[in-house]
Protein backbone atom coordinates (compact mmCIF):
# COMPACT_ATOMS: atom_id res chain seq x y z
CA UNK A 1 0.00 0.00 0.00
CA UNK A 2 1.20 3.43 -0.91
CA UNK A 3 1.75 6.46 0.86
CA UNK A 4 -0.82 7.87 -1.14
CA UNK A 5 -3.62 4.73 -0.44
CA UNK A 6 -2.93 5.39 3.16
CA UNK A 7 -4.76 8.54 3.32
CA UNK A 8 -1.42 10.68 5.05
CA UNK A 9 -0.26 12.68 2.39
CA UNK A 10 -3.02 15.42 2.27
CA UNK A 11 -2.20 16.58 5.76
CA UNK A 12 1.00 18.74 6.66
CA UNK A 13 0.86 18.08 10.45
CA UNK A 14 5.03 18.47 10.49
CA UNK A 15 4.45 22.01 8.47
CA UNK A 16 7.16 24.58 9.63
CA UNK A 17 9.34 21.52 10.83
CA UNK A 18 12.88 20.33 10.27
CA UNK A 19 13.92 17.08 10.30
CA UNK A 20 17.59 15.08 9.70
CA UNK A 21 17.20 11.51 8.66
CA UNK A 22 20.53 9.98 8.13
CA UNK A 23 20.87 6.76 6.12
CA UNK A 24 18.41 8.60 3.92
CA UNK A 25 19.76 7.28 0.58
CA UNK A 26 17.60 4.46 -0.04
CA UNK A 27 15.01 1.97 1.14
CA UNK A 28 13.77 2.54 4.86
CA UNK A 29 15.31 5.90 5.22
CA UNK A 30 14.48 7.37 1.99
CA UNK A 31 11.17 6.45 2.60
CA UNK A 32 11.61 8.30 6.17
CA UNK A 33 12.53 11.67 4.26
CA UNK A 34 9.74 11.37 1.38
CA UNK A 35 7.03 11.03 4.43
CA UNK A 36 8.04 13.79 6.72
CA UNK A 37 8.43 15.83 3.82
CA UNK A 38 4.85 15.07 2.83
CA UNK A 39 3.66 15.92 6.13
CA UNK A 40 5.76 19.24 5.62
CA UNK A 41 8.75 19.13 7.21
CA UNK A 42 12.04 20.35 5.41
CA UNK A 43 14.69 17.56 5.27
CA UNK A 44 17.87 17.48 5.52
CA UNK A 45 19.03 13.88 3.70
CA UNK A 46 22.31 12.50 4.90
CA UNK A 47 24.31 9.89 3.06
CA UNK A 48 27.69 8.22 3.53
CA UNK A 49 28.99 8.82 0.11
CA UNK A 50 26.35 8.42 -2.54
CA UNK A 51 25.53 11.83 -4.26
CA UNK A 52 23.50 10.12 -6.69
CA UNK A 53 21.18 8.71 -4.22
CA UNK A 54 21.33 11.84 -1.78
CA UNK A 55 20.59 14.10 -4.90
CA UNK A 56 17.37 11.94 -6.02
CA UNK A 57 16.01 11.97 -3.02
CA UNK A 58 16.69 15.76 -2.30
CA UNK A 59 14.96 16.04 -6.28
CA UNK A 60 12.10 14.03 -5.48
CA UNK A 61 11.24 15.99 -2.25
CA UNK A 62 11.51 19.16 -3.89
CA UNK A 63 9.74 18.05 -7.21
CA UNK A 64 6.39 17.18 -5.04
CA UNK A 65 6.86 21.23 -3.37
CA UNK A 66 9.23 20.28 -0.27
CA UNK A 67 12.23 21.57 1.11
CA UNK A 68 15.21 19.38 1.18
CA UNK A 69 19.04 19.45 0.85
CA UNK A 70 22.11 16.68 1.33
CA UNK A 71 24.37 16.30 3.29
CA UNK A 72 27.09 13.87 2.51
CA UNK A 73 29.44 11.92 5.25
CA UNK A 74 29.76 9.35 7.85
CA UNK A 75 28.18 9.66 10.83
CA UNK A 76 30.22 7.08 12.78
CA UNK A 77 32.41 10.48 12.86
CA UNK A 78 31.19 12.92 15.45
CA UNK A 79 32.42 15.96 12.79
CA UNK A 80 29.49 14.94 10.42
CA UNK A 81 27.25 14.59 12.85
CA UNK A 82 28.23 18.22 14.02
CA UNK A 83 28.22 19.34 10.30
CA UNK A 84 24.54 18.16 9.62
CA UNK A 85 22.98 19.73 12.73
CA UNK A 86 24.95 23.09 11.73
CA UNK A 87 23.46 22.59 7.85
CA UNK A 88 20.10 22.25 9.59
CA UNK A 89 20.29 25.49 11.30
CA UNK A 90 21.60 27.61 8.54
CA UNK A 91 19.62 26.49 6.00
CA UNK A 92 16.38 26.56 7.71
CA UNK A 93 16.81 27.98 11.04
CA UNK A 94 15.53 25.56 13.06
CA UNK A 95 15.74 21.60 13.86
CA UNK A 96 12.66 19.43 15.44
CA UNK A 97 13.26 15.85 14.66
CA UNK A 98 16.43 13.64 14.09
CA UNK A 99 15.72 10.03 12.53
CA UNK A 100 18.85 7.89 13.23
CA UNK A 101 18.56 5.49 10.76
CA UNK A 102 22.36 4.88 9.46
CA UNK A 103 23.30 1.22 10.30
CA UNK A 104 25.32 -1.53 8.74
CA UNK A 105 24.38 -4.97 8.79
CA UNK A 106 25.67 -8.49 7.17
CA UNK A 107 25.88 -11.79 8.53
CA UNK A 108 29.59 -13.15 10.04
CA UNK A 109 29.98 -16.37 12.46
CA UNK A 110 30.80 -15.15 15.88
CA UNK A 111 34.97 -17.29 15.06
CA UNK A 112 35.29 -15.35 12.56
CA UNK A 113 34.60 -12.15 13.84
CA UNK A 114 37.21 -10.13 14.58
CA UNK A 115 37.28 -6.91 16.73
CA UNK A 116 37.58 -4.42 13.46
CA UNK A 117 34.57 -6.16 12.39
CA UNK A 118 32.65 -5.71 15.81
CA UNK A 119 33.56 -1.96 15.88
CA UNK A 120 32.29 -1.15 12.65
CA UNK A 121 28.92 -2.19 13.42
CA UNK A 122 28.87 -0.81 16.45
CA UNK A 123 30.42 2.65 14.85
CA UNK A 124 27.40 2.99 12.46
CA UNK A 125 24.83 1.84 14.18
CA UNK A 126 25.34 2.64 17.62
CA UNK A 127 28.20 5.13 18.18
CA UNK A 128 26.36 7.40 14.98
CA UNK A 129 23.56 7.68 16.75
CA UNK A 130 25.49 9.12 20.34
CA UNK A 131 27.16 11.77 18.19
CA UNK A 132 23.90 13.00 15.98
CA UNK A 133 21.84 13.19 19.58
CA UNK A 134 24.95 14.72 20.58
CA UNK A 135 25.70 17.26 17.98
CA UNK A 136 21.50 17.64 17.64
CA UNK A 137 20.69 18.38 21.22
CA UNK A 138 20.78 22.01 21.73
CA UNK A 139 18.85 22.68 18.55
CA UNK A 140 16.63 20.20 19.66
CA UNK A 141 15.99 21.66 22.99
CA UNK A 142 15.31 25.14 21.26
CA UNK A 143 12.05 23.31 18.96
CA UNK A 144 9.74 22.38 22.21
CA UNK A 145 7.99 20.05 20.32
CA UNK A 146 11.70 17.99 19.30
CA UNK A 147 11.36 14.19 18.35
CA UNK A 148 14.54 11.60 18.28
CA UNK A 149 13.54 7.98 16.35
CA UNK A 150 16.02 5.53 16.45
CA UNK A 151 15.22 2.77 14.25
CA UNK A 152 16.17 -0.75 15.44
CA UNK A 153 15.89 -4.42 14.22
CA UNK A 154 13.79 -7.28 14.95
CA UNK A 155 16.72 -9.29 15.70
CA UNK A 156 17.40 -7.35 18.33
CA UNK A 157 14.30 -8.59 19.97
CA UNK A 158 14.70 -12.74 18.52
CA UNK A 159 18.24 -13.07 18.27
CA UNK A 160 19.63 -14.35 15.23
CA UNK A 161 22.41 -16.31 14.23
CA UNK A 162 25.92 -14.69 12.29
CA UNK A 163 24.34 -11.66 13.75
CA UNK A 164 26.11 -10.92 17.46
CA UNK A 165 27.49 -7.10 16.11
CA UNK A 166 24.36 -6.12 14.67
CA UNK A 167 21.85 -7.81 17.09
CA UNK A 168 24.05 -6.03 19.93
CA UNK A 169 24.16 -2.56 18.43
CA UNK A 170 20.22 -2.75 17.62
CA UNK A 171 19.99 -3.82 20.95
CA UNK A 172 21.44 -0.99 22.55
CA UNK A 173 19.83 1.59 20.33
CA UNK A 174 16.65 0.18 22.06
CA UNK A 175 18.50 1.40 25.87
CA UNK A 176 19.40 4.10 24.82
CA UNK A 177 16.15 5.14 23.81
CA UNK A 178 14.72 4.72 27.27
CA UNK A 179 17.94 6.33 29.05
CA UNK A 180 17.53 9.39 26.70
CA UNK A 181 13.67 9.18 27.16
CA UNK A 182 14.12 9.91 30.70
CA UNK A 183 17.16 12.70 30.16
CA UNK A 184 15.48 14.51 27.74
CA UNK A 185 12.03 14.09 28.64
CA UNK A 186 12.56 17.81 30.98
CA UNK A 187 13.66 19.18 27.33
CA UNK A 188 10.05 18.06 25.60
CA UNK A 189 11.96 15.78 23.41
CA UNK A 190 10.20 12.63 22.85
CA UNK A 191 12.64 9.66 22.24
CA UNK A 192 11.38 5.90 20.93
CA UNK A 193 12.75 3.32 18.64
CA UNK A 194 10.95 1.97 15.55
CA UNK A 195 11.76 -1.20 14.96
CA UNK A 196 11.21 -2.52 11.39
CA UNK A 197 10.48 -6.45 10.37
CA UNK A 198 10.53 -8.15 7.64
CA UNK A 199 10.25 -5.33 5.03
CA UNK A 200 10.64 -6.08 1.42
CA UNK A 201 13.19 -3.66 0.54
CA UNK A 202 15.93 -4.59 -2.96
CA UNK A 203 19.06 -6.25 -2.46
CA UNK A 204 22.15 -6.83 -4.22
CA UNK A 205 21.70 -9.90 -6.45
CA UNK A 206 24.85 -11.29 -4.78
CA UNK A 207 23.22 -10.77 -1.24
CA UNK A 208 21.02 -13.19 0.28
CA UNK A 209 17.88 -12.50 2.29
CA UNK A 210 18.90 -12.69 5.78
CA UNK A 211 18.96 -15.73 7.28
CA UNK A 212 16.59 -14.68 10.40
CA UNK A 213 13.57 -13.90 7.75
CA UNK A 214 13.64 -17.37 6.79
CA UNK A 215 12.95 -18.66 10.22
CA UNK A 216 10.38 -15.89 11.08
CA UNK A 217 6.95 -15.26 9.19
CA UNK A 218 4.21 -12.38 9.43
CA UNK A 219 0.29 -12.99 10.78
CA UNK A 220 -0.80 -10.75 7.68
CA UNK A 221 1.00 -12.77 5.14
CA UNK A 222 2.66 -10.82 3.60
CA UNK A 223 6.07 -8.39 4.04
CA UNK A 224 6.20 -4.77 4.87
CA UNK A 225 7.18 -1.82 2.81
CA UNK A 226 9.21 1.08 3.66
CA UNK A 227 6.43 3.27 3.84
CA UNK A 228 5.00 0.93 6.29
CA UNK A 229 7.92 2.25 8.97
CA UNK A 230 8.03 5.42 7.69
CA UNK A 231 4.22 6.31 8.40
CA UNK A 232 5.14 5.20 11.95
CA UNK A 233 8.31 7.52 12.35
CA UNK A 234 5.93 10.27 10.54
CA UNK A 235 3.44 9.48 13.39
CA UNK A 236 6.24 10.19 16.22
CA UNK A 237 7.25 13.26 15.07
CA UNK A 238 3.62 14.48 14.75
CA UNK A 239 2.00 16.93 17.23
CA UNK A 240 0.06 13.92 17.93
CA UNK A 241 2.23 11.47 19.88
CA UNK A 242 3.84 13.95 21.94
CA UNK A 243 2.83 11.62 25.03
CA UNK A 244 4.79 8.63 23.35
CA UNK A 245 7.89 8.39 24.81
CA UNK A 246 10.57 5.65 25.54
CA UNK A 247 8.77 2.80 23.19
CA UNK A 248 10.27 0.71 20.64
CA UNK A 249 7.04 0.26 18.61
CA UNK A 250 7.31 -3.00 16.36
CA UNK A 251 6.20 -2.26 12.55
CA UNK A 252 6.39 -6.36 11.27
CA UNK A 253 3.07 -7.69 10.72
CA UNK A 254 3.04 -9.59 13.99
CA UNK A 255 6.84 -11.37 13.15
CA UNK A 256 7.26 -10.72 16.52
CA UNK A 257 4.72 -10.35 19.08
CA UNK A 258 7.18 -9.72 22.55
CA UNK A 259 6.74 -6.62 24.43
Amino acid sequence: MTAEEKGVTGQKELQGRVAIVTGAGRNIGRAIALQLARGGAAVVVNVRSNNVEADKVVGEIQSAGGKAFAVIGDVADPRTAAALAEAALKQFGRLDFLINNAALRGEMAFEKMTYADWRKVMDATLDSAFHCVKACLPALKQSGQGAVVNIGGLSAHTGAKDRAHVVTAKAGLVGFTRALAHDLADAHITVNCVVPGLIGTPRPKDAPEPQHHLTHSTITGERGTPDDVAAVVRFLCSPAARYVTGQSIHANGGAYLGA
